[in-house]
């Protein structure tokens, strides 16, 4: 199994980054043991969630830190498991916050839900926009030479206030980020391209892109409008339903027949080779979504393909 050393870490990732969004929400915890058992029994071990998820069953969250850490006691396997988490996030019951007093009682939270002592990669998940940048850092200084994290990455987070972060890091010898975590994929390119990948390069951050199937229309199964009953992220995949993004299925159509595989493996493929893209983030709910994603790290897009996609997308 190929892995990749995320950047500035010692952290060794396979190529896929399972989403844990999924847990406690379109799986239970029987189905999520199982899911999680055949992810690391094919080689993979990089582990994503957040202390909200699944706020959109009950309001609040946790559910799926919850069912990741009873995995890991019943297996015992933290030592291979890479594990991410994430801070910051609004819900129903508290606004976005990044402040110190949140993420020091935040990350004591993720930990105890997730039965570990430390957390490999934690996410600034939103930014609130008012804390300053140097108390967010401080947390995190806090927390990582307690013990408690050890690396710290970024998610929706402006251009200016990430460049911010790396001044301030630097001028006060504070952790800095080591990776971003993205909105992009091979339908939606324009913010990350044009936003965010100079900073990527500059910094040389590690990438780990989320919606990275567009919700699930990089599947393929939604076509028509009458497709969008078929699960319930169906209504999030309506915008999709255009000339481009039919365009880009058919594309997808004639590159996944060429390699007798599937559209969401091969729009994965893609992901994984455009430059700093170490693991895009993606789920799956049964045996047959796990094949498309062990599938991806294993195809190698060549030029015509690449080519074929581009012109697809615009």
């Amino acid at each position: 199994m190929e892995k990749i050393n995320i950047s500035h870490t010692d952290l060794e990732v396979s190529r896929i980054n399972f989403g844990g969004n999924v847990f406690g929400w379109t799986l239970d915890e029987k189905q999520s043991f199982e899911i999680l058992d055949a992810f690391v029994e094919a080689g993979f071990n990089f582990i994503d969630t957040a202390d909200t998820y699944s706020w959109w069953v009950n309001g609040v969250g946790g559910q799926s830190e919850t069912i990741i850490g009873k995995w890991i006691k019943a297996r015992g396997n933290r030592d291979q498991i890479v594990l991410a988490t994430k801070v910051g996030s609004e819900t129903k019951e508290h606004p976005k916050d990044i402040s110190k007093k949140h993420i020091l009682k935040s990350v004591d939270e993720s930990l105890q839900r997730l039965q570990t002592d430390h957390i490999d990669l934690y996410y600034t998940h939103f930014d609130d926009d008012i804390t300053p940048v140097e108390e967010t850092l401080s947390a995190y200084d806090e927390i990582i030479k307690a013990g408690k994290v050890r690396y710290i990455a970024a998610s929706n987070i402006s251009p200016e206030r990430l460049i911010e972060s790396f001044k301030v890091s630097k001028e006060n010898n504070l952790p800095k980020y080591v990776a971003l975590q993205p909105h992009y994929n091979l339908l939606e390119r324009d913010d990350y391209e044009t936003k965010y990948a100079n900073i990527v390069e500059e910094y040389s951050l590690s990438v780990m892109t989320y919606f990275s199937l567009a919700s699930g229309f990089l599947t393929g199964k939604y076509r028509t409008e009458d497709d969008l009953n078929k699960s319930v992220r169906g209504n999030s995949v309506k915008q999709y339903l255009n000339a481009k993004g039919l365009r880009i299925i058919n594309a997808l159509d004639i590159i996944s027949e060429k390699y007798n595989t599937t559209p969401a493996t091969v729009s994965l493929a893609w992901l994984m080779a455009q430059p700093h893209i170490a693991a895009p983030i993606v789920s799956a709910t049964s045996q047959s979504q796990l094949q498309t994603l062990f599938d991806a790290p294993k195809l190698n897009l060549d030029a015509e393909d690449l080519e074929i996609l581009a012109i697809a997308n615009k």
